[in-house]
């Protein structure tokens, strides 16, 4: 898969287009080329390589036998470079000692299927083609329309079999090359938001001790640029996409929690995300205004599905009071500021005269996930509305407190043989449901408050210590990182995407949330885990994979389901090396606070190119897990 949205292509090792599946060239949604196979003197290439280049250009490589009698040993290698943005280079390189004669053919169609049909596995019959300027052309009576260019110009074109042809002279080592381009609606070549668009991160670069490091950081860098979309009315304003190939579009939490994640690499991508949002948001009369709409998600086999629209609600008003503390100018965060305060309005109100926020509300479950963000918006949010000079700042704290009481006393099971656990939900009856997941880990992320202090979180030290030995415990822990549930509930599947799998964002909330709270054993654990995992997948992490026990010399099982780029994932990936030197900056303040991990579970490590207020800011944690600022913005202060 290659992808730089909204292009996106989907292949098999051989390169080969066959139609079959979710093979093809996509754009915005629609597969705009289904089959595309490539002959050469009567042969499909033997394949003998497939290797990403970027996250938006995959190389494959095949050899063929093209003079009869001449041994093993290939005498052509076939080379095609294939682009997200619609583009494929074919090369072919000639290893004989005599000149070549060779038909080459490229045989083409399309269904011009939309992708939520063809992920259905509901065939599309393809639709006949038209010779048209240097290539091919295909159209629906609706008006749809994709053509296939070539250069240089096929010796033939056969509308009925849809293929091109060329009569290639190919002297002793010599090359020739075509290139074909995949075009909608038979006008100019096709251009991608995200390469197109103004990068929002920092050219920020990772190095240290472990060889992983490095190429986790720019494969996640790359596949983050790879998602990125424009808003359609303002396209200076950029978004991340929820990952390819199922979820091309917005999706509201998860492009909140991927900005929040990626603060380190500037704000530019924070404030794009929350001016998209902000015009989405509900208003008037209806008791959902104030909410950051979105779907509902399953929320895995002991609950009903959750509203995200509830998390980006209140993901929203933190995302702005971190960004300001990370650099975010003044008049963006009060340009920002009447939008957090209706988050904020609604949360009050979603409330009431109670003291838990319900998901769905009204009349859903009480999660304890949901009472963590709750929390976290209320005090953050505070923090915001009184910097400014706003009111409702006592109001929220005055209820922030009142939570973390209830939630002490309400939603803690006692076991005094395991030393007790936080309950999953409260049921609209009061029945608490009692099963130990990766929900849990947002307990954990309070948030960042001035002076780079966490906010308090809704559990004391005590049961917060209790949490952090379950997260690291074998039920928990699969070696690869954290399960979604633990093993010894009866419902627990390696393959449930919210009953088992690991899924990297939840990992990296729990090791930045346990390193935070001083648990670094446990986080160093979680941590090494996820990069062994991340090298298996060439660095490139899925949203999720099997949370199968670890073995000596084994390998996480894929997720069939799982998006892969997922922006929510390569940002976990930057977590997880950004948690290590711990940067807290309060930019209205003049400070950063550095909190490293002390054990430096990956030795030294560096990170360069950051931003702060900003400007670059480089840190370096060495092997005793002390940390150094090597490069900031000049007045800022400095503390560890």
């Amino acid at each position: 898969m290659c992808v730089a949205l909204p292009g996106l292509v989907i292949s098999t090792e051989d390169g080969q287009l066959n139609g079959r599946g979710m093979e093809g060239f996509y754009r915005g949604g629609r597969r705009l080329l289904s089959r595309c196979r490539v002959r050469v003197a009567g042969r499909e290439p033997l394949a003998v390589q497939a290797r990403p280049v970027a996250a938006d250009r995959v190389r494959f490589v095949g050899t063929v036998r093209a003079s009869p009698g001449t041994g093993p040993d290939p005498d052509l290698l076939v080379e095609r470079v294939r682009h997200a943005d619609g583009t494929e280079r074919i090369t072919l390189r000639g290893f004989s000692a005599r000149p070549l004669r060779l038909p080459v053919e490229v045989a083409l169609g399309t269904d011009l299927a939309e992708l939520a049909t063809v992920a259905t596995g509901a065939g599309t019959p393809e639709i006949p083609a038209d010779v048209h300027a240097s290539g091919l052309r295909w159209s629906t009576p609706r008006g749809t329309a994709c053509a296939v260019t070539a250069d240089p110009p096929p010796s033939d074109a056969l509308a009925s079999a849809g293929l091109l042809r060329w009569e290639v002279e190919l002297p002793p080592g010599g090359t020739w090359t075509v290139e074909l381009r995949i075009r909608p609606h038979g006008t100019g070549p096709a251009t991608t938001s995200g390469r197109a668009a103004t990068n929002p991160f920092a050219p920020a670069r990772a190095s240290g001790d472990d060889p992983r490091v490095a190429p986790l950081w720019r494969t996640c860098l790359e596949d983050l640029r790879a998602l990125l979309l424009r808003d359609p009315g303002h396209p200076t304003d950029l978004y991340l996409a929820g990952g390819a190939p199922w979820r091309c579009g917005p999706a509201p939490a998860e492009a909140l929690a991927a900005a929040r994640m990626t603060l380190p690499l500037g704000t530019g991508l924070a404030l794009g995300t929350l001016r998209a949002l902000a015009r989405t948001q509900i208003t008037g009369p209806d008791r959902r205004s104030g909410m950051i709409p979105g779907p509902r998600r399953d929320a895995g086999p002991r609950l009903p599905p959750s509203c995200t629209a509830t998390e980006a609600t209140l993901l929203f008003p933190v995302l702005l009071a971190e960004a300001r503390r990370w650099g975010l100018p003044d008049r963006r965060t009060r340009e920002l500021l009447p939008t957090a305060e209706r988050c904020l309005r609604w949360l009050r109100g979603a409330v009431g005269d109670g003291v838990f926020l319900a998901d769905p509300p009204p009349g859903g479950p009480v999660r304890a996930e949901t009472q963590a963000h709750a929390h976290r918006a209320a005090l953050l949010g505070a923090d915001l509305l009184n910097a400014y000079g706003r009111p409702g700042g006592t109001e929220l704290r005055q209820w922030a407190q009142t939570l973390r009481t209830a939630f002490r006393e309400q939603f803690w099971i006692e076991d005094r043989a395991g030393g007790g656990r936080p309950a999953a939900a409260r049921t609209p009856e009061g029945r608490l449901v009692t099963h130990l997941g990766a929900h849990t880990v947002h307990l954990l992320d309070t948030g960042l408050l001035g002076s780079g202090a966490w906010a308090p979180g809704l559990l004391d030290p005590a049961r917060t210590e209790q949490l952090a030995r379950l997260l690291g415990g074998p039920a928990m822990d699969s070696g690869w990182g954290l399960r979604g549930l633990e093993t010894k509930d009866s419902a627990y599947s390696p393959f449930g995407h919210r009953g088992g799998a690991v899924r990297l964002q939840e990992t990296a909330v729990a090791v930045a949330g346990l390193a935070a709270a001083g648990f670094e054993k446990e986080a160093s654990s979680l941590l090494r885990g996820a990069l062994d995992a991340a090298e298996t997948f060439a660095h490139r992490l899925p949203e999720m994979y099997a949370g199968e026990q670890r073995t000596e010399g084994g390998a996480p099982l894929p997720h069939p389901a799982a998006c892969r780029p997922a922006a929510t994932a390569a940002a976990a990936g930057l977590l997880l090396l950004t948690t290590l030197a711990g940067v807290r900056p309060d930019v209205p303040a003049g400070t950063v606070t550095l909190r490293p991990v002390r054990s430096a579970p990956l030795g030294e490590i560096g990170l360069t190119g950051l931003r702060v207020a900003g400007a670059p800011f480089s840190v370096r944690v060495g092997r005793l897990g002390l940390a150094m600022v090597e490069e900031a913005a000049e007045g800022l202060q400095l503390g560890a």
